[in-house]
This record gives structure tokens, sequence and C-alpha cells, in this order.
């Protein structure tokens, strides 16, 4: 007779009616207020994106996965969801966007898999009309599940009740925080400021985890959470990947400049069985001995004059492409490789040069959405996205092109992907776990495309 089944951790899914509403301050709220009472929390990120994880991390004090139906699939969300509840005491999943946007969306997250939904609603600007959006919010898909609503930015203990007045559904209230600088989260033109990047950011999250405490969420404790259950019909777990990097380092970049990182891309990597080692693009003076070498997204254009000045770097890098080891770029990755970044203002600042052209930053979002791409002919397709606020003027003809979802791999709807010699280049971010055989192409000089 199997032994029974250990109790799985609560789940809830942290949502709202659109972006701006303040999900990533109540997530990591919630996430710094149990796990600076020593509960294990793992945090999670609805869809693509490389900055709410950075709060999400910096609370819960572990490394944030996404988690998305299209993106990452089925299998790997359930495997994913299914060990953090079972290592840890609560699981917080930040939503997307608004939480019916999208396809699939933060809602058909919630609803395949069981999670109970927290909506956040900014309510600073209204009052009755909040219990319209609330009761909209958890009746509009059939079989959501909801935990119950949370006010943000209100103005008053009076408006606060006013709020809570004007819900159906009284029980579903779960409390209020009000508009406060101490625990507001800047932001720039791709979102917001990257945790790192602040000295009070900690002070930031506890200031917002402090004021959450003081609400009906925030003083509920986990027993009286409902334990997750998971559907009866959840997929088998991804097949292992096979060890095709064997015995070869890959460099990573990573500083402020190249950021953009999703941990499981790295756990991948090691999967495949590669050595990954870091370096510096902005410190270094060259490369660590390595093989290949991955050069990821961030923001190149707020380092224009410490990118330009390091020629050592520069140098070492081309050594690198002339040696014929293979450079996988993407979005920020890729900007820095051209001869010249042209900031928005104007000022033209010298890349690393290992491709023709130049790239211009744009006052407005240039793409955005997922994408895939096909890197080697009848191969698995890399799943991800793009989302960037510039754009590449060169000579180079693409070698291929991601697409949108639903579209022909052999379209040309999405990013080009630029090569020349052993570099592989493009805005399109990936994600490595959609297709390991794939990310093992782009590391091995004899299967490049």
């Amino acid at each position: 007779m199997s032994a029974p089944m250990a109790a799985l951790a609560p789940v809830v899914l942290v949502a709202a009616p659109a972006s701006g509403q303040g999900k990533t301050t109540v997530a990591s709220a919630l996430a710094r207020l149990h796990s600076r009472a020593g509960r294990r929390v793992r945090a999670f990120k609805c869809g693509p994106d490389f900055l709410d994880p950075c709060w999400l991390a910096l609370a819960s004090g572990g490394p944030v996965h996404s988690l998305d139906l299209w993106m990452n699939g089925e299998a790997d969300c359930a495997a994913r969801l299914q060990q953090a509840a079972a290592d840890s005491d609560l699981v917080i999943v930040e939503g997307v966007m608004g939480l019916f946007d999208g396809q699939p969306s933060a809602g058909d997250l919630a609803c395949r898999f069981g999670l109970p939904v927290l909506a956040v609603i900014d309510g600073s600007a209204m009052a009755g009309t909040f219990g319209a959006l609330a009761y909209g919010l958890q009746h509009y898909q059939p079989g959501l599940p909801w935990l119950g609503v949370l006010a943000n930015r209100v103005g008053s203990e009076r408006h606060a009740h006013m709020l809570r007045d004007g819900l159906r559904e009284p029980a579903t209230w779960l409390g209020a925080l009000p508009r406060s600088a101490d625990w507001a989260l800047p932001e720039r033109h791709l979102g917001l400021v990257q945790a790192a990047e602040l000295p009070d950011a900690l002070a930031r999250l506890d200031a917002a985890a402090n004021a959450l405490a003081a609400t009906p969420i925030g003083q509920r404790a986990l027993a009286d959470w409902p334990a997750w259950q998971p559907p009866a019909d959840l997929p088998a777990a991804p097949v292992p990947v096979s060890p095709l990097l064997a015995g070869r380092r890959v460099a990573v970049a990573r500083d402020a400049a190249f950021c953009f990182i999703y941990p499981a891309n790295l756990d991948c990597l090691r999967a495949l069985g590669a050595e990954v080692v870091f370096f510096s693009p902005l410190a270094d003076a060259a490369l660590p001995d390595c093989d290949a070498l991955w050069l990821p997204g961030g923001y190149p254009e707020l380092h224009g004059p410490a990118l330009a000045g390091n020629h050592a770097m520069r140098q070492s890098l081309q050594a690198h492409v002339a040696a014929g080891r293979p450079v996988w770029a993407e979005c920020g990755g890729m900007m820095a490789l051209f001869d010249h970044l042209v900031t928005r203002e104007g000022e033209q600042h010298a890349g690393f040069g290992l491709l023709p052209g130049q790239v211009l930053m744009q006052k407005r979002l240039v793409a955005l959405g997922p994408q895939q791409w096909t890197p080697t002919p009848g191969g698995a397709a890399l799943r991800g996205h793009t989302f960037h606020h510039s754009r590449c003027e060169t000579a180079l003809q693409p070698v291929g092109h991601s697409v949108r979802p639903g579209v022909s791999p052999h379209g040309s709807e999405g990013e080009a992907v630029y090569g020349l010699g052993p570099v592989r280049a493009s805005y399109f971010h990936a994600w490595f776990p959609s297709a390991p055989e794939a990310v093992a192409a782009l590391f091995l000089p004899e299967a490049q495309p």
C-alpha cells in the first residue's frame, strides 16, 4: 500500500483588471510578509517577464520562474507548480496584464490548475464601481477559482469602507492598501526598475509587507488557507533532457547591462550538460575560457559609454568569433553587437562591432508579444517572446524569422534572426526549456543553422 501524498501548500494567483494596478507590489508584499517570518515561499510570474521576477525573488528569497500555458506548455507548468507546492509553505503566482488579457491568459492558468485568484484593484478613483469590477472579474470566466479582492491606493479609511460596501459578496473583501511613496516601485521604458538597482529595495518591500499585515489577507494564518488541490488530469512531467552540451563551457553575460535571464534557461543549459560561467561586459577585460557565448537582453542603452570604452572586451569578443566559437545574442545582447547604438537623444556609442549597422532607440514600443523560432530546419521550435523599444538598421539579410503563435513556421511576421559566421542574434527572447535540443544547436558550432 503506497504512502499517502503529503499535503500541498496553498497556491494563490495575484491578478488585476489591468497593468499598473499594483500586482507586483501586493504579490511581493505577501511573499515578504511570510518569508521574513521564516516560512518557505515560492513565487512565479505568469507570462514572459524579466523585471517583476526581480522583486518577487527579493521578497521570497528564491528564484522566480515563469508559468505560461503557451511558452512553457502545460506539462512544464504542472511540474513546476507541483514541485513548489510540495516543498513550500506558500506559493504565489503573479499574473500578467489584466486577468483575462492574452491567449492564454492568467485566468486560463488559474482555471487549468485550480489556482484561487486574489484580485488587486486600484480603487483610487472609484467608489461603488469597485464592487462591479470585482464581481465581473470573479464571474466573467466560468469555473474561475476565487480567493477575494484587495483594494490598492485607497485615499482613507472611509474610502476603503466605501469600496468594501460596494461588494456584492462582502466576505470576499481582503483589505486595502493606501497609496504610499514608501513602497512605490519605480518604472522606466521596459517596466519596473530592477530591485538590485535600488539601495532601499528591501525597505520598500518591508514597508509594503507591514501595510499588508494590517489587512485580512495579511492576518490570515497559512493554516487557514486551503491547500492546493491539483486537477486529476495533470499532464505527465516533461521528458528528461539529454546532455547534448556535455563537456562544453558556456559563458553568460550578467551585469547591469545584460540582466534579462530566465533562471530556468540557466537550469536548462546545465541539464544539457554545459558548465555555465558568468562574466561582465561592463567590468571585465576579457571573456572567461569558454566554448560558446550567450549575450542575454538587458539595458545596453543605459550603459553606452561604459560598453564603448571597454576596448579590451571588444577585442576578446572579436577573438572568440574569429575562432569560430558560437554566439547567441538576444535583444539587448544583439544591440551591443552592432557597430553603433544611438540613444533617443541622438547620442551615438560604439558597439562591439560584430554585426554591421546600428541600433536606434525609439520613443515608443516597437514590438511586443509571444514568438517562436525553429533554429534548424525540421527541428523543434523554441518558444519565447519579443519586447523592445529599438530598431536596427543593417545590410545583413536575416537567416530566419521568428513567428507568432498560430502562424506557419515558414512565415515572416516575427523578429529577424541575423547570422554572421558563428553569431546568431535576434530581438527574440527564448525560453530554453521549450526546446532543449534547439538550444543545444545554438551552442554547438557543428549544429549552427
